[in-house]
C-alpha cells in the first residue's frame, strides 16, 4: 500500500507503508513544520509495515522537535519497529 498522510489543523494520520521508496513524501510534508507550529500530532495507528528509513525519518523528527523546543505527539500501535526503536533509544 502507498504512503497517504492527512491532516486536520495539527493533527496528522499516516496511513500504509512508510519505506524507503515514499520517504520523500513524508519529508516534503514535515519539511520545516516546527517553524509553523508549536504542536503536532501524528497518529500512525494506520502504518501497516515501516522500514528503517520510515523509522529513522520520525526519530529525525523527534529530535527537531526537542532541538526547536516544540512538542511532538506520535500516537497509535501502528508499527512494532517504531515502538521497538523508541524503547531501545529509552533504555539507552
Amino acid at each position: 500500500m502507498d504512503l497517504k498522510i492527512s491532516n486536520c489543523n495539527n493533527f496528522f494520520k499516516i496511513k500504509g507503508t512508510l519505506n524507503k521508496n515514499n520517504l520523500g513524501i513524508f519529508k516534503s510534508e514535515f519539511k520545516n513544520i516546527f517553524d509553523k507550529q508549536q504542536s503536532i500530532t501524528i497518529s500512525i495507528e494506520e502504518v501497516e509495515s515501516m522500514d528503517r528509513f520510515g523509522v529513522n525519518a520520525l526519530n529525525d523528527l523527534h529530535k527537531e522537535a526537542i532541538a526547536k523546543h516544540k512538542n511532538l505527539s506520535i500516537i497509535g500501535l501502528g508499527c512494532k519497529d517504531l515502538y521497538n526503536h523508541f524503547k531501545t533509544e529509552i533504555a539507552a
